[in-house]
């Protein structure tokens, strides 16, 4: 076994100006929030006021999340030990905090099932398209880092779980929760949670494109393995949009599909801009980026 090196009372210390650390700092202060003290009576007022097609509606976004958050907290461990391998320990304390609230996400979406009395199974919700993702393509792309460490695997992970699952999926669904309760000024706990969740994201997207692009920096080819794989899954995302619109045109709130078409194909777009920046760059640059550049709330 190769003798450790403890770095925090050695000459290099941790390096605090680096955007790992800063996203560490960001946790501290905005992610400690408890999904049990969000206050959800009017929600389960407002539930028994929708129409059983908008229960639906909500029940599907909302069981998707549970699902996903649940499997997003069970998928990430394996990044983190391999962050842990490297040696990388300003990225792997923002990773502490990050499984830490993905385990939150799932909690909360727990209680909200919970509140509204919708305590049976809710596995029809998930199609064969969203078992694709969350049942193989994610699992089978995080499992892959036990075994395989090479800068191929961690970039192929950063791209489904960040990019994709988070970066786009999980973006979309927020979209939907807001277009479908927001404007009708319904289920205020269970928006305040997503707003807490949104914010949460930022940082877990903001880490993914910053571990990307530092990869993308270090071995410029990844650019073009990153890309094939979001090009790759693209057809899932718009087939999941489909699926919830369930042959409509139109939600049971008013919402349009092709805006929620459009919303997907433009995180994709921004997604993949974002990561070309990194081509080029010096590597102190992509440890240098803002909070700001990053998107995070």
């Amino acid at each position: 076994m190769e003798k450790r090196t403890i770095l925090t009372t050695s000459k290099r210390g941790l390096i605090e100006d680096s955007f790992p650390f800063r996203l560490f700092q960001k946790a501290k202060k905005y992610g400690v929030w408890n999904p049990s003290d969000i206050d959800l009576t009017q929600d389960a007022r407002d539930w028994k006021t929708l129409a059983s097609e908008q229960q639906q509606d909500i029940l599907r976004l909302i069981s998707q999340f549970q699902a996903g958050e649940e499997a997003v907290t069970l998928d990430l461990l394996p990044l983190i030990m391999t962050i842990a391998k490297e040696g990388r320990l300003e990225e792997e304390m923002f990773l502490t905090t990050f499984l830490f609230e993905e385990a939150k996400h799932t909690e909360f979406f727990r209680i909200v099932l919970n509140t509204i009395g919708e305590k049976g199974d809710l596995a029809h919700f998930h199609s064969e398209t969203y078992q694709k993702i969350f049942y193989e393509i994610l699992p089978e792309a995080m499992s892959r880092l036990e075994t395989d460490q090479s800068p191929e695997a961690i970039a192929e992970a950063a791209t489904v779980y960040n990019m994709f699952v988070e970066g786009v999926m999980a973006e979309t669904g927020y979209y939907s929760f807001y277009q479908s309760l927001e404007e009708l000024g319904l289920m205020p706990g269970l928006l305040k949670g997503i707003e807490y969740l949104k914010r949460d994201e930022s940082r877990h997207i903001a880490y993914g494109t910053f571990l990307l692009q530092r990869l993308i920096c270090e071995h410029p080819h990844l650019y073009e393995v990153v890309e094939a794989k979001m090009q790759q899954l693209a057809p899932l995302a718009i087939k999941i949009n489909q699926e919830g619109f369930a042959g409509r045109d139109v939600s049971e709130f008013g919402h349009l599909l092709e805006d929620t078409m459009n919303f997907t194909m433009k995180q994709l777009s921004v997604r993949m801009d974002i990561l070309s920046r990194a081509r080029g760059k010096k590597i102190e640059d992509i440890y240098r980026v803002t909070e700001t550049e990053m998107g995070v709330l």
